[in-house]
């Protein structure tokens, strides 16, 4: 069996950003979604959204390197919130806040910070992890599923 999330070490959280700032607390936030019990979980992902999903469709600079582990968590039967993970991916998956203002407004493009490029590298992310959401769509839970179909029909749009 392998041990969940260890490659979380791999990612200079310190060094990226999200919607608080310093992306550091991530870590932590996924642990707790993947070892706490429901209300540890559901907290620890309501905090998460804030921070790499923040609206429900506005992305950071950290959410790009969050997916994978979400997609690891949403895969393990233990996690309790395995379908509210799959809404956020599904959130991620349809982000185009950024994108769109600049289309509007091109000097977004000049800002310091690449909104645009984060937000396209999440939604990569979370194209990235297919054979995760084949699995995701041959579980026995229902609600999962229909998660999942939903996010099969956002990432074939």
């Amino acid at each position: 069996m392998t041990t969940p999330l260890k490659d979380l070490g791999h990612v200079p959280w310190e060094a990226i950003k999200d919607s608080s700032g310093s992306a550091e607390a991530i870590p932590v936030l996924l642990h707790s979604l993947a070892s706490g019990d429901e209300p540890t979980a559901r907290a620890a992902l309501g905090d998460l959204r804030e921070r790499i999903c923040q609206y429900g469709f506005v992305v950071d600079q950290a959410t790009a390197a969050t997916v994978p582990f979400l997609w690891e968590l949403a895969r393990s039967p233990q996690v309790t919130c395995r379908v509210q993970i799959i809404h956020l991916l599904k959130n991620i998956a349809d982000a185009r806040q950024w994108e769109s203002t600049a289309t509007a407004y091109p000097k977004l493009r000049n800002y310091p910070h690449d909104y645009v490029s984060w937000e396209r590298q999440a939604r990569r992310a979370v194209r990235a992890d297919l054979g995760g959401l084949r699995q995701l769509l041959a579980e026995p839970d229902v609600e999962l599923v229909e998660a999942a179909t939903e996010l099969a029909s956002t990432l074939a749009a």
